[in-house]
């Protein structure tokens, strides 16, 4: 590091000598052996040194010695990882370089040479490594960056210590940028060994040129090459200049009274700045100023409205501050010129004509004074007297003196007194006076109705009193009957007596007295004075009943008591006739002699005798004074207050009906005076709170009101009113209406069919209404909503359903509904059940079914019956029991609804065995009934049957037609078709195959055809010898119109479809059914053909055949009873047609439904992947027999019956 102080520049050269040791040439002087050799050397910490060894005697062992210790020959010197040795050995150069020097290398070094071969060991001279160690910080005392506030001219110590350093450094202290030569230096041991610090202190006296400026410690040290700074700002505090007042104008202290005077005070200088205010004779005016503290100058401004007694006064501005050693003023005193502020004339205007009048003008104080001169209109009058006084706040007080004789003329003329001077030329101050000139008046009369006149009482009556002349104006009083008349202003009241002013026309006065007559104007004097003046006039009055009196013999009355009643009217004019009535019914009164009445009218008195009873109570009894001569009548009435124990009244209401869940209020109509002190509620013999529950509460007019009442709240309340006279009680019906609630309905309702029964529907409800119960019948179809062949019965809370000769189409889900008015209505559901013998489905009179006799095939033979309750299944074959214990026969039977099935399997069919005559029987308790189902080889199909037209156009017929027994093997339909009259036929393909309607096209219009339809399958086909698959049909022509025909050619009627086949079809429409179905599981469900579907055709493929499964045993559970199943929008209580096992059950308890049959442990369940698709079987057969002769087949595919 490079040192360029002047204390340092030969250590600088030293370094730079010994650094470059290496490059120059030996010194003359050095050692033997040493060609270069090492000198002091000083460094600031933290940079780099290097000591420099030159050794003659190349390969000696060279090291370094630090205060006496061995740094080692090698050049790396491990143990001091900033030291290492640099140069070439070989040519003798060993120089110590240390980097980042700090304090622990400040020591003595040498460098020793080991003896050698070539030479002895040697030792450097020893040379110092002197470590520079700068100051750090600089800590002043008050604190670095601070701000201070002292006091101009006082004195402060400041204290500056400096950190470690190495050599002490050096304190100065700079104020405002001058050097402070009072200081006081101290230099103290470091932290560590070889440090030192400086403390240094200052005595500082700032002055007021010192604000705002620094306070610098400066810390220099060789080991920096600039001085450290610190610093703090100085506020001094020193008082401010004195005040300086800015007077508006030249003239200063010359004001005007009413002048708004504005002052200005300015005080210059100080920290902080001034305060002012603004004095008037020492007392405190204004404390109100501002400061500018850039420029340090204080203003505050005084404005004020001169008054005169601010003559003299003096008005001085102080400033001050916080440091300032006293106040400092300027002031100014006051000269105020001021008018006199009124003028005042003593003594009275008004005088007798022909009389003197004296009078005396007084001015308020002025300055300077003023001169006073009098004025009668415009002529002046001399004063008697003239005089000046002094007055107030240093003025003066002029008075005049004046006395002159009136004459009549100068009445009304205007005298005055003016001040004036010549300080207040632009002004004139005056006082004036109207001179009254007083006279008598002439003459006095009253204008008004003619004497004698009668006046109805609220007549409007105007009297002009007039009178001519005088001064004073005549005042013009009025006086009834020698009292003066005023006008009253009651605000309740309206005005009956308007006194007018006093009005002047020329030199006649006149003052009218408008009046509303009333009976103290009857024969009253009424009279106009003016002066001595007077005048006079008499009105004549007539009015009604001044006040109409009734007055009673008792108060307190009770039913029996007698009440005398007296009406008096006090005064009327002309006299009246009194009468009484109660409530309009005239009363029979006596007559009592009148007494005199006031306002000179007619008194009359009459009373009535009465007996009370209570329903007089509140009852009016009126007098009527009627005046015939005036028409008019006045009535007064008293008000009968007849005590009496509580009444219930007629009204009263007895029954109160409620809806549950809602409110009820059960009023009271009673009488009683005093009213009732207390209602008490009573319902079965509890008592209800006065105060009020959870669910009622009594009103203030003793009703009583409830909420959420439910039907245990309905029956009689008994009701307890009580007054100081009596008690009474009443009793309250409360009927709470509700919703019906079905509490019995027999579910099912069973009956044989043709037989009669009630569906019987029981509720609980209120009310009970004849036509509350309806019934409906639940079902798909319009048609099974009717009940026209039902009879509805009703009697209280039961409703019945009465059925006659039940049929099949009557079975199913019935609701009773009940709507008593009361939301919501309720309903209930019940299932008829109606039983009826086993009808088994007879498609034909002999039901094939095909199967393989190679003892590898299986076939399935399905029974089908209705009937109700469940059906038992018994199987023969060619008339003997069939042994289902033969593993190679398996049966299912299961149950949906009326629809019973059963399935037999018959394994590994044997034509030798198995083509037989098979017979099912359907058994229930009601009958039986049983079809017969033929196995048979696999063979031709026979010929479809019912072929008809079902749509046709001028160019296509639509056909449908049912399928015959197809052999046991897929079949399929080809239409051949003539036009009659052109040889040849066509042909064409059903598609898809197994259709059963299709559309024959291409036709042509108004052409007959004949039509025939083939069945075939891999064995042939069906022949065309059966009428049932040939039609003959004839196309409209283009002009008519299309659409289904009119009429078709009858087809040939299937023979063998029984009775009973078309009653089971009439079955089809019964909604006689089960929710759930019922089934029993055997082992094997493969079949190669079935017979008997839904459908109508008698004989079907086993690839048609896809019976609805039941569930398996893991899916469902068979509980002991009903099951409650929900439909889609009502809930069932149980099935909706469900078999009771009465007969078979234990007492008490539900059997089974219908006959389940039972499935052993070891019995497998029906799971859908284990049920083969047939078609697959069938489609295999077809396909190898394509190739065939039909002579080639073996026996058991021929087709025949064994």
């Amino acid at each position: 590091m490079a040192l360029r102080t002047p204390a340092r520049a030969p250590l600088l050269l030293l370094g730079l000598l010994t650094t470059g040791l290496a490059q120059l040439p030996r010194p003359a002087s050095a050692p033997r052996g040493f060609w270069a050799l090492p000198e002091n050397l000083t460094v600031v910490e933290g940079a780099s040194a290097e000591l420099h060894c030159g050794v003659s005697a190349p390969g000696s062992v060279v090291q370094w010695a630090k205060d006496g210790l061995l740094l080692g020959p090698d050049p790396r010197i491990p143990s001091f990882l900033r030291y290492h040795l640099e140069g070439d050995p070989n040519r003798g150069e060993f120089h110590l370089h240390i980097e980042a020097c700090d304090l622990s290398d400040d020591a003595e070094y040498e460098c020793q040479v080991g003896r050698s071969e070539t030479g002895p060991e040697l030792v450097s001279p020893r040379v110092i490594l002197t470590i520079l160690v700068p100051p750090k910080v600089l800590q002043l005392t008050p604190e670095a960056g601070s701000t201070v506030t002292w006091v101009a001219g006082q004195e402060y110590v400041v204290n500056c210590v400096s950190g470690d350093a190495k050599p002490a450094p050096d304190i100065t202290f700079l104020q405002s940028g001058q050097t402070i030569s009072d200081i006081s230096t101290n230099v103290n041991v470091g932290s560590q060994e070889k440090l030192f610090t400086t403390e240094a202190t200052a005595r500082v006296t700032p002055q007021s040129s010192d604000n705002g400026q620094l306070l610098v410690c400066e810390g220099s040290s060789p080991a920096l090459d600039t001085p450290i700074r610190v610093s703090l700002t100085m506020n001094i505090l020193f008082p401010p200049g004195p005040p300086v007042i800015e007077w508006p104008g030249l003239d200063e202290g010359h004001v005007r009274a009413g002048q708004s005077l504005e002052l200005l005070c300015v005080a210059r200088g100080g920290n902080p700045p001034a305060t002012l205010q603004w004095l008037k004779n020492g007392q405190p005016m204004s404390t109100a100023w501002g400061t500018e503290h850039a420029e340090a100058v204080a203003r505050s401004m005084l404005v004020m409205t001169v008054r005169p007694e601010d003559h003299g006064a003096r008005l001085s501005c102080e400033a001050h501050n916080s440091v300032s050693t006293g106040i400092q003023e300027r002031g100014v005193t006051l000269q105020v010129t001021f008018p006199p502020s009124a003028i005042t004339i003593l003594g009275s205007a008004s005088q007798s004509e022909n009389k003197n009048v004296s009078l005396s003008c007084i001015t308020k104080s002025s300055r300077p004074r003023v001169l006073l001169r009098w004025w009668l209109g415009w002529r002046q009058l001399l004063p008697t007297e003239d005089m000046v006084i002094d007055g107030l706040h240093g003025g003066h007080i002029s008075m005049s003196n004046l006395t002159f004789l009136v004459r009549r003329e100068d009445n009304g003329l205007t005298l005055t007194c003016e001040a004036f001077s010549e300080a207040f030329t632009k002004e004139t101050f005056k006082k004036s006076l109207t001179l009254n000139v007083k006279y008598p008046a002439q003459k006095l009369w009253i204008e008004g109705p003619p004497e004698g006149q009668r006046l109805r009482a609220g007549t409007r009556v105007r009297l002009v009193c007039l009178a001519i002349g005088g001064n004073p104006e005549p005042s013009l009083t009025w006086f009834k009957d020698s009292r003066a008349v005023t006008e009253p202003r009651p605000p309740q009241e309206p005005r009956r007596v308007q006194l007018g002013n006093l009005e002047k026309s020329g030199s006649t006065f006149s003052r009218e007295l408008v009046l509303i007559t009333g009976p103290s104007d009857n024969r009253a004097k009424f009279t106009c004075k003016a002066g001595q003046l007077s005048a006079s006039k008499q009105l004549v009055v007539q009015f009604p009943p001044t006040n109409v009196t009734i007055l009673a013999n008792t108060s307190a009355l009770r039913p029996g008591d007698a009440l005398n009643l007296t009406c008096v009217s006090v005064s009327s004019n002309p006299p009246v006739n009194l009468s009484w009535d109660k409530e309009g019914e005239r009363l029979e009164s006596v007559a009592i002699p009148p007494r005199s009445a006031p306002f000179k009218g007619s008194a009359a008195a009459r009373s009535v005798l009465l007996r009370m009873s209570s329903r007089d109570h509140g009852l009016r009894v009126t007098c009527r004074a009627h005046s015939t001569e005036l028409q008019e009548t006045m009535s007064a009435f008293y008000r009968l207050n007849v005590l009496y124990p509580p009444e219930f009244l007629g009204e009263q209401v007895l029954v109160v009906t409620a809806v549950e869940q809602g409110g009820a209020l059960l009023p009271v109509s009673v009488s009683a005076n005093p009213a009732p002190e207390a209602f008490n509620w009573t319902f079965r013999g509890y008592r209800l709170s006065p105060a009020g529950g959870p669910r009622h509460r009594i009103l203030s007019g003793g009703a009583l009101q409830l909420w959420n009442v439910t039907r245990a709240d309905d029956g009689l309340y008994q009701l307890h009113c009580q007054n100081s006279e009596g008690t009474a009680e009443a009793l309250v019906r409360l009927d709470v209406h509700y919703a019906p609630t079905i509490r019995v309905l027999q579910d099912p309702t069973e009956v044989n069919i043709g037989g009669s029964v009630d569906i019987v529907c029981t509720v609980d409800a209120n009310p009970i209404l004849p036509g509350m119960f309806n019934w409906e019948r639940l079902g798909e179809e319009e048609e099974d909503h009717s009940l026209d062949d039902m009879e509805k019965l009703s009697k209280g809370s039961t409703g019945r359903l009465r059925i006659h000769h039940a049929k099949l189409a009557q079975a199913g889900a019935y609701q009773c509904i009940v709507d008593n008015g009361v939301a919501p209505p309720a309903r209930g559901l019940v299932r008829l059940v109606v039983r009826f013998a086993p009808q088994v489905e007879h498609p034909s009179p002999l039901t094939k079914v095909a199967a393989a006799g190679d003892s590898t095939s299986s076939a399935t033979l399905h029974c089908r019956a209705r009937g109700v309750p469940n059906i038992v299944f018994t199987w023969t074959k060619n008339g003997v029991a069939l042994d289902l214990q033969d593993p190679r026969y398996t049966e299912h039977t299961y149950h949906q609804g009326v629809v019973h099935s059963s399935l037999l399997t018959i394994a590994n069919v044997s034509a030798a065995q198995d083509y037989a005559l098979f017979t099912c029987t359907a058994t229930n308790p009601l009958g039986s009934d049983h079809t017969n189902i033929q196995l048979v080889s696999i063979s031709r199909p026979d010929p479809p049957t019912g072929l008809k037209v079902m749509s046709m156009t001028p160019y296509s017929v639509g056909l449908e037609w049912k399928p015959g027994f197809d052999g046991g093997l897929p079949q399929r339909f080809q239409i051949r078709y003539e036009a009659l009259g052109t040889p040849g036929f066509l042909y064409m393909d059903v598609l898809p195959p197994q259709a059963t309607t299709f559309t024959l096209t291409g036709l042509q219009p108004s052409t007959r055809y004949r039509v025939w339809l083939l069945a075939s399958n891999a064995l042939g086909d069906s022949g065309l010898m059966d009428k049932g698959s040939q039609i003959s049909v004839t196309t409209p022509g283009l002009d008519q119109p299309s659409g289904e025909p009119d009429s078709q050619l009858p087809t040939e009627q299937p023979a063998g479809i029984s009775e009973k086949t078309e009653a089971g079809s009439e079955e089809d429409r019964v909604r006689n059914e089960y929710e759930d179905s019922q089934w029993t599981g055997g082992q094997d469900t493969r079949s190669s053909t079935v017979s008997t579907t839904d459908v109508e055709p008698y004989y079907h493929s086993m690839k048609d055949f896809s019976p609805q499964l039941p569930p398996t045993l893991e899916e469902v559970s068979y509980p002991r009873g009903l099951t409650h199943l929900e439909e889609e929008d009502m809930a069932f209580p149980g099935h909706l047609y469900d078999e009771v096992e009465r007969l078979y059950a234990p007492s008490g308890t539900w059997g089974p439904l219908y006959d389940e049959v039972p499935m052993g442990p070891c019995d497998p369940c029906w799971p859908e992947e284990t049920y083969e698709d047939t078609r697959g079987i069938h489609d295999q057969v077809a396909g190898d027999f394509d190739s065939m002769e039909p002579d080639s087949l073996p026996f058991e595919l021929r087709g025949h019956l064994v």
